[in-house]
């Protein structure tokens, strides 16, 4: 990030209105032109603004084009953010290449095709004027930055025009312009897909108005509302806590690692993940600025970050200029040949391999989009291809996640005859204890209640208590729903009586709810949530691509999660587990040489999915989830999990065959050029042929749907708590795979 004093002398800079139409606005200003000025990250800060639908930023002519809706509050606002651009919009030290126009890149091919068949008194200063630039970029950089690729293509030129190589000199001016049309072509689209794909998530949220609880669309949002915000959900507003207490994770806005406590009077940006407590925030700002804050840390990982394979690439290449301009000097000064030395300038490895590795990696990233699968980073791309285990969560993941009430079955001892609840009562009594929680057990206790058109009673004092329950006062009287684990071991609520139905019920697959009013156990609800359809075949096709262990991770009794899991062919299982438990186990796995991904989308997930080389989220996941995760599933089909390998492995693939011919080809054009064996002219065709060929490649293998994909939609709190190494024991058939 910059200086505050480099922002403040970036934010003093004039804005002038170029040209306006109704609805589109062009603004000039001189720090469009600076260098570390990141354009993708700008130009989605604009389109994040309410009203805009669309920003371009020209750098030669130092403009932005934005065209919008909504009149004079929406232009004034455009106005303001681009005169007073954020620091974070900038990135120091970062090389950029101007785009450059298709028509231009058309134009130079025509030249340099056309080059021998023109008068001589033409082809000199038409080919100074093409070559001029490139020479000019090449000093710069050798001045600021020393001895890179710029150089190299400098010094190739340079020598071709001085020994009147006209048509040498223009056709690494055209492959050089040719190849980074391409590369702003293919990232261009691929940042737009991602910034079309991260649209902020919050649809509605909870206020507080004539003292009642409401849910309200996030659009009608006003300055003064009092907005609350549970355990895993996304602070939509920039405010100040009213009443309540939690801890914020503000690392997508901060940067810091740690938690902060926010209490009454604590000021909140919004962007906040609320990972445990409650809030109550009285709104300060609302509208596109709030919803940027996700966006921009989307952006961050997903246009920003270099894989691995990236960093690789960028490095040999860097290594490889000194090299190349060595050799060519070298040559020249034993040799005196200006033809040899020109033929050895014209080979470089930079263009293959610095090119290739982004336009494949973001043509993977594209074409993972299109799957429904979104990849923030190139990283993830790199980490999915490397796997050899998943971790699942069961529920919502290899599970349906939409639970749906069986059974209400009231406790007859549970206080005597005149309290004894209907099962109609029992379930009122749960669901207004869960309505506010967006656990799936809760909602589909909530959903049961509405569909048979129950009241639920008032409640007040809800405090939720992440993987274990709810604790509420409704009608005055303290109700604790939950797992047995809380209600028994934390609460010292005696849940021994119903031992016999409740062993009876997870027999069947069912996941247990207990509910207990004033230290007493009221009623087991019984849940059944069903395996996806698609688990069996998207599991076995994950085995076919490389992945050699799965395992499966839940909250549930180790009786229901055997009888839903029973023939799914997994290698482990751990049931009753907190969500500490499950990065635990992502450890130890790690700990034994495994590279392994973790699929979930709860806010219990979320340890697990950090911990983990790669974090996927399903696509009902809760916002901590989904920030958490590397990978976002956005159709709700695990078959995208196998595509995404295979997107991933495909990526890996063309990077390694990219790699290879760039250092193979140019490698023997450079030895041949050495030698005598080619002429500058000749070593030039090759050179370019060989990168134009290893682009086309990376973009057309690299993009696209891998094959097999048509026809396919997609490209826990129960019984939680103990330590997954006292429940866990070999799996017997048919949960463990056969020995070898």
């Amino acid at each position: 990030m910059r200086t505050p004093a480099s922002t403040t002398k970036h934010a003093a800079r004039r804005v002038r209105v170029a040209h306006e139409l109704p609805g589109r606005l062009r603004l000039r200003s001189a720090v469009l032109g600076d260098p570390s000025l990141d354009l993708g990250y700008l130009e989605a800060m604009l389109e994040a603004v309410p009203g805009v639908t669309s920003a371009a930023i020209n750098t030669a002519a130092t403009c932005v084009t934005v065209r919008f809706g909504g009149g004079a509050p929406v232009r004034a606002r455009i106005l303001e953010l681009v005169g007073n651009i954020p620091g974070e919009a900038f990135l120091p030290g970062q090389h950029r290449v101007a785009p450059l126009p298709l028509p231009t890149v058309i134009g130079q091919a025509a030249a340099a095709a056309a080059m021998p068949f023109l008068p001589g008194a033409v082809r000199a200063p038409l080919s100074w004027g093409l070559g001029l630039p490139t020479i000019t970029q090449g000093l710069g950089t050798l001045l600021a930055e020393g001895v890179k690729v710029e150089v190299l293509d400098a010094a190739a030129v340079g020598f071709s025009l001085l020994r009147g190589d006209h048509f040498t000199a223009n056709a690494i001016v055209a492959m050089l312009g040719l190849g980074n049309w391409l590369e702003q072509w293919t990232t261009a689209k691929s940042d737009q897909l991602l910034k079309d794909l991260l649209r902020p998530q919050v649809d509605s949220v909870w206020v507080e108005r004539d003292a009642r609880e409401v849910r309200v669309s996030f659009a009608e949002l006003a300055v003064g509302d009092v907005v609350i915000c549970g355990a895993g959900e996304l602070v939509p507003v920039d405010g100040v806590v009213v009443d309540g207490e939690a801890a914020l994770n503000r690392s997508s806005i901060t940067g810091e690692s740690l938690p902060v406590q926010a209490s009454l009077g604590s000021e909140v940006l919004s962007g906040s993940l609320v990972e445990d407590g409650r809030l109550k925030i009285a709104a300060r700002t609302v509208g596109g600025e709030t919803s940027m804050a996700r966006t921009r840390r989307f952006l961050q990982n997903s246009l920003r970050s270099k894989s691995a394979s990236q960093k690789h690439s960028d490095d040999l290449a860097d290594r490889l200029v000194p090299v190349t301009l060595g050799l060519g000097l070298g040559l020249f000064a034993l040799t005196r040949d200006v033809r040899r030395a020109a033929a050895v300038l014209t080979v470089d490895y930079s263009c293959a391999l610095k090119l290739a590795a982004p336009v494949a990696v973001k043509s993977g990233m594209h074409a993972a989009g299109h799957c429904g699968v979104l990849l923030k980073g190139g990283q993830a791309l790199d980490n999915l291809a490397a796997i050899d285990t998943i971790v699942f969560d069961k529920t919502g993941t290899l599970t349906r996640g939409d639970l749906r009430v069986t059974d209400l079955l009231p406790t007859p001892q549970a206080g005597g005859g005149a309290e004894a609840l209907t099962p109609a009562e029992l379930l009122a009594l749960a669901a207004g204890a869960e309505e506010h929680y967006s656990h799936p057990v809760a909602r589909a206790v909530v959903a049961e209640a509405k569909t048979r058109g129950l009241d639920l009673p008032p409640i007040s004092q809800v405090d939720f208590i992440v993987a274990h329950g709810v604790s509420a006062f409704v009608q005055g009287r303290r109700v604790l729903v939950g797992s047995r684990h809380f209600l028994e071991d934390d609460e010292g609520v005696d849940c021994a009586g119903a031992d016999g139905l409740c062993a009876q019920l997870r027999s069947q697959g069912k996941s247990l709810l207990y509910v207990a009013r004033e230290g007493r156990l009221t009623g087991i609800i019984a849940l059944r949530d069903e395996l996806r359809p698609e688990a069996a075949e998207a599991l076995a096709a994950l085995r076919e691509r490389g992945i050699t262990h799965m395992v499966v991770l839940t909250g549930d009794h180790k009786d229901t999660a055997k009888a839903v899991l029973s023939g799914l062919g997994v290698d482990e299982i751990h049931w009753e587990l907190a969500p500490e438990d499950k990065a635990d186990i992502v450890r130890r796995l790690q700990s034994e040489g495994r590279m392994l991904a973790f699929a979930g989308d709860g806010v219990n997930d979320a340890p697990a999915l950090l911990t983990a080389d790669v974090g996927i989220c399903m696509p009902g996941g809760a916002d901590l989830a989904r920030e958490s995760a590397q990978v976002v599933l956005l159709e709700d089909d695990l078959m995208a999990l196998a595509v995404a390998r295979d997107i991933a492995t495909r990526t890996r693939r063309v990077l390694t065959h990219s790699f290879r011919t760039a250092v193979g080809v140019n490698s023997a054009v450079m030895l041949l050029a050495a030698g005598g064996r080619l002429s500058p002219v000749a070593a030039a065709i090759l050179h370019n042929a060989c990168t134009i060929g290893i682009l086309g490649y990376a973009v057309l293998a690299g993009g696209g749907s891998p094959k097999g994909f048509a026809g396919r939609d997609a490209c826990a709190r129960t019984n939680a708590g103990q330590h997954a190494e006292q429940h866990a024991e070999p799996i017997p058939e048919p949960f463990a795979p056969a020995q070898e």
